[in-house]
Protein backbone atom coordinates (compact mmCIF):
# COMPACT_ATOMS: atom_id res chain seq x y z
CA UNK A 1 0.00 0.00 0.00
CA UNK A 2 1.24 2.83 -1.41
CA UNK A 3 1.60 6.27 1.41
CA UNK A 4 -0.51 8.40 -0.87
CA UNK A 5 -3.36 5.11 -0.36
CA UNK A 6 -2.46 5.36 3.29
CA UNK A 7 -3.46 9.30 3.80
CA UNK A 8 -6.64 8.54 1.43
CA UNK A 9 -8.01 6.17 3.75
CA UNK A 10 -7.12 7.98 6.98
CA UNK A 11 -9.10 10.99 5.04
CA UNK A 12 -12.04 9.05 4.65
CA UNK A 13 -12.68 8.38 8.56
CA UNK A 14 -11.04 11.51 9.87
CA UNK A 15 -13.90 12.45 11.75
CA UNK A 16 -14.16 9.39 13.82
CA UNK A 17 -10.33 9.21 14.63
CA UNK A 18 -11.00 12.80 15.81
CA UNK A 19 -13.64 11.51 17.71
CA UNK A 20 -12.27 8.67 19.05
CA UNK A 21 -9.03 10.89 20.32
CA UNK A 22 -10.91 13.20 22.13
CA UNK A 23 -12.58 10.99 23.84
CA UNK A 24 -9.96 8.70 25.09
CA UNK A 25 -8.25 11.62 26.64
CA UNK A 26 -11.41 13.68 27.69
CA UNK A 27 -12.13 10.25 29.34
CA UNK A 28 -8.30 10.26 30.87
CA UNK A 29 -8.88 13.67 32.12
CA UNK A 30 -12.03 12.62 33.93
CA UNK A 31 -10.55 9.36 35.71
CA UNK A 32 -7.81 11.93 36.57
CA UNK A 33 -9.76 14.71 38.38
CA UNK A 34 -12.52 12.88 39.45
CA UNK A 35 -12.89 9.11 40.39
CA UNK A 36 -8.82 8.36 41.07
CA UNK A 37 -8.13 9.27 44.67
CA UNK A 38 -4.91 11.12 45.40
CA UNK A 39 -1.85 9.63 46.51
CA UNK A 40 0.49 11.56 48.69
CA UNK A 41 4.44 10.07 49.41
CA UNK A 42 6.29 11.08 51.86
CA UNK A 43 10.31 10.94 51.59
CA UNK A 44 12.76 9.92 54.43
CA UNK A 45 16.82 9.73 53.82
CA UNK A 46 18.62 7.78 55.89
CA UNK A 47 22.76 6.79 56.03
CA UNK A 48 24.17 3.25 56.45
CA UNK A 49 27.41 3.80 58.27
CA UNK A 50 29.24 5.28 61.17
CA UNK A 51 30.12 9.22 61.25
CA UNK A 52 34.15 8.94 60.04
CA UNK A 53 36.75 9.88 62.13
CA UNK A 54 39.21 12.43 62.35
CA UNK A 55 41.94 9.71 61.92
CA UNK A 56 44.67 9.51 59.09
CA UNK A 57 44.17 6.47 58.19
CA UNK A 58 42.99 7.01 54.86
CA UNK A 59 42.90 3.70 53.96
CA UNK A 60 40.88 2.33 56.49
CA UNK A 61 38.20 4.81 55.69
CA UNK A 62 37.80 4.12 52.37
CA UNK A 63 37.33 0.69 53.05
CA UNK A 64 34.70 1.40 55.49
CA UNK A 65 32.66 3.49 53.13
CA UNK A 66 33.40 0.83 50.79
CA UNK A 67 31.42 -1.81 53.44
CA UNK A 68 28.77 0.65 54.27
CA UNK A 69 27.96 1.04 50.52
CA UNK A 70 27.72 -2.38 49.69
CA UNK A 71 25.39 -2.73 53.47
CA UNK A 72 22.96 -0.03 51.75
CA UNK A 73 21.87 -3.02 49.33
CA UNK A 74 21.00 -5.54 52.75
CA UNK A 75 19.52 -2.74 54.74
CA UNK A 76 17.10 -1.79 51.40
CA UNK A 77 16.15 -5.22 52.20
CA UNK A 78 15.83 -5.37 56.00
CA UNK A 79 13.65 -2.16 55.85
CA UNK A 80 10.65 -3.85 53.68
CA UNK A 81 11.03 -7.31 56.17
CA UNK A 82 8.00 -8.13 57.76
CA UNK A 83 10.37 -7.82 61.23
CA UNK A 84 10.45 -4.03 60.24
CA UNK A 85 7.23 -3.83 59.26
CA UNK A 86 4.92 -5.26 62.23
CA UNK A 87 7.29 -2.95 64.50
CA UNK A 88 5.73 -0.14 62.97
CA UNK A 89 2.51 -1.36 63.07
CA UNK A 90 3.18 -1.47 66.79
CA UNK A 91 4.78 1.52 67.70
CA UNK A 92 2.46 3.34 66.03
CA UNK A 93 -0.52 1.17 66.99
CA UNK A 94 -2.42 0.53 63.47
CA UNK A 95 -4.11 -2.64 64.37
CA UNK A 96 -6.35 -2.41 61.85
CA UNK A 97 -3.80 -2.28 58.95
CA UNK A 98 -2.03 -5.98 57.52
CA UNK A 99 1.87 -6.21 57.15
CA UNK A 100 0.94 -6.90 53.52
CA UNK A 101 -0.83 -3.49 52.95
CA UNK A 102 1.50 -1.66 54.87
CA UNK A 103 4.65 -2.93 52.86
CA UNK A 104 2.47 -2.16 49.92
CA UNK A 105 2.83 1.68 50.82
CA UNK A 106 6.66 1.39 51.22
CA UNK A 107 9.05 2.15 48.55
CA UNK A 108 13.10 1.75 49.45
CA UNK A 109 15.54 2.89 46.91
CA UNK A 110 19.33 3.06 47.22
CA UNK A 111 21.25 5.30 46.26
CA UNK A 112 24.07 3.78 43.76
CA UNK A 113 27.73 4.31 44.95
CA UNK A 114 26.67 6.15 48.64
CA UNK A 115 25.07 5.37 52.12
CA UNK A 116 22.33 6.93 51.47
CA UNK A 117 18.77 5.24 51.51
CA UNK A 118 15.47 6.98 50.68
CA UNK A 119 12.44 5.57 52.29
CA UNK A 120 9.24 6.75 50.67
CA UNK A 121 5.61 5.92 51.88
CA UNK A 122 2.79 6.53 50.18
CA UNK A 123 -0.81 7.54 51.14
CA UNK A 124 -4.36 8.92 50.21
CA UNK A 125 -3.83 10.85 53.58
CA UNK A 126 -0.70 13.21 53.96
CA UNK A 127 -0.42 13.17 57.85
CA UNK A 128 -0.41 9.08 58.16
CA UNK A 129 2.08 9.32 54.94
CA UNK A 130 4.37 11.45 56.95
CA UNK A 131 4.04 9.70 60.41
CA UNK A 132 4.72 6.04 58.81
CA UNK A 133 7.59 6.96 57.18
CA UNK A 134 9.15 8.93 60.01
CA UNK A 135 8.47 5.90 62.21
CA UNK A 136 10.09 3.50 59.76
CA UNK A 137 13.43 4.85 59.82
CA UNK A 138 12.97 4.46 63.74
CA UNK A 139 11.87 0.89 63.54
CA UNK A 140 14.87 0.27 60.60
CA UNK A 141 17.16 1.61 63.45
CA UNK A 142 16.15 -0.36 66.53
CA UNK A 143 15.87 -3.54 64.55
CA UNK A 144 19.75 -2.96 63.30
CA UNK A 145 20.76 -2.32 66.93
CA UNK A 146 19.23 -5.85 67.75
CA UNK A 147 20.54 -7.92 64.83
CA UNK A 148 24.20 -6.08 64.32
CA UNK A 149 24.32 -4.77 67.90
CA UNK A 150 26.07 -1.97 66.33
CA UNK A 151 23.86 1.12 65.62
CA UNK A 152 24.48 2.22 61.96
CA UNK A 153 21.03 3.67 60.91
CA UNK A 154 21.49 7.71 60.92
CA UNK A 155 18.39 10.03 59.81
CA UNK A 156 19.65 12.48 57.35
CA UNK A 157 15.98 14.34 56.61
CA UNK A 158 12.96 13.59 58.35
CA UNK A 159 9.74 13.56 56.24
CA UNK A 160 7.61 16.70 55.84
CA UNK A 161 4.03 16.81 56.03
CA UNK A 162 3.62 16.87 51.94
CA UNK A 163 1.36 19.29 50.67
CA UNK A 164 1.00 17.94 46.32
CA UNK A 165 -0.30 15.15 45.61
CA UNK A 166 2.06 12.45 43.98
CA UNK A 167 -0.88 10.79 42.07
CA UNK A 168 -2.51 10.87 39.87
CA UNK A 169 -1.16 13.48 37.16
CA UNK A 170 -3.89 14.64 34.73
CA UNK A 171 -1.88 16.05 32.76
CA UNK A 172 0.57 12.88 32.01
CA UNK A 173 -2.89 10.78 31.32
CA UNK A 174 -4.19 12.93 29.64
CA UNK A 175 -1.04 13.04 27.24
CA UNK A 176 -1.25 9.16 27.54
CA UNK A 177 -5.31 9.01 26.61
CA UNK A 178 -4.32 11.58 23.41
CA UNK A 179 -1.32 9.26 22.61
CA UNK A 180 -3.60 5.62 22.95
CA UNK A 181 -6.88 7.53 21.60
CA UNK A 182 -4.14 7.99 17.97
CA UNK A 183 -3.23 4.68 18.05
CA UNK A 184 -6.51 3.03 18.61
CA UNK A 185 -8.24 4.97 16.04
CA UNK A 186 -5.73 4.99 13.52
CA UNK A 187 -5.67 1.02 13.66
CA UNK A 188 -9.57 0.96 13.32
CA UNK A 189 -9.41 3.29 9.87
CA UNK A 190 -7.31 0.59 8.71
CA UNK A 191 -9.12 -2.30 9.97
CA UNK A 192 -12.60 -1.02 9.06
CA UNK A 193 -11.21 -0.39 5.68
CA UNK A 194 -9.39 -3.80 5.08
CA UNK A 195 -13.04 -4.96 5.66
CA UNK A 196 -15.30 -2.76 3.81
CA UNK A 197 -15.04 -4.34 0.23
CA UNK A 198 -18.13 -2.02 -1.32
CA UNK A 199 -17.05 0.27 -3.60
CA UNK A 200 -18.04 4.29 -2.85
CA UNK A 201 -16.02 6.37 -5.49
CA UNK A 202 -14.21 6.72 -7.88
CA UNK A 203 -10.90 5.97 -6.52
CA UNK A 204 -11.99 2.84 -5.35
CA UNK A 205 -13.21 1.89 -9.05
CA UNK A 206 -9.53 2.69 -10.21
CA UNK A 207 -8.09 0.88 -7.36
CA UNK A 208 -9.98 -2.01 -7.70
CA UNK A 209 -10.02 -2.22 -11.35
CA UNK A 210 -6.93 -0.52 -12.64
CA UNK A 211 -8.16 1.70 -14.93
CA UNK A 212 -9.31 5.24 -15.45
CA UNK A 213 -12.37 6.86 -14.81
CA UNK A 214 -13.24 8.29 -17.89
CA UNK A 215 -16.77 10.35 -16.53
CA UNK A 216 -19.21 10.48 -13.99
CA UNK A 217 -22.74 10.35 -13.62
CA UNK A 218 -24.43 12.96 -10.68
CA UNK A 219 -27.09 11.94 -8.72
CA UNK A 220 -29.60 14.30 -9.63
CA UNK A 221 -32.91 15.33 -6.93
CA UNK A 222 -36.37 14.99 -9.27
CA UNK A 223 -39.39 16.07 -6.85
CA UNK A 224 -42.56 13.77 -7.49
CA UNK A 225 -44.37 16.43 -8.87
CA UNK A 226 -42.12 17.06 -11.86
CA UNK A 227 -41.98 13.65 -12.67
CA UNK A 228 -43.87 12.44 -16.10
CA UNK A 229 -44.77 8.93 -16.94
CA UNK A 230 -45.25 7.53 -20.32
Amino acid sequence: MELKERFYILKKRLILAIIITIVATVSAGILSYFFIKPQYKADISVIIGKTQSTSNNSSSNYYDVMLYQTMVQTYSKLTISRTVAEDVIKQLNLKSMKVSDLLAMITVTPEKDTQFLTISVTSQEPKQAMIIANQFAKSLNDISIKINKIDIVMVIDEAGLPTINDSPKPARNMAMGFFIGIVFSIGLVFLLDYLDNTIKTKEDVETVLGLPVIGTISLVKIKSEDMIIC
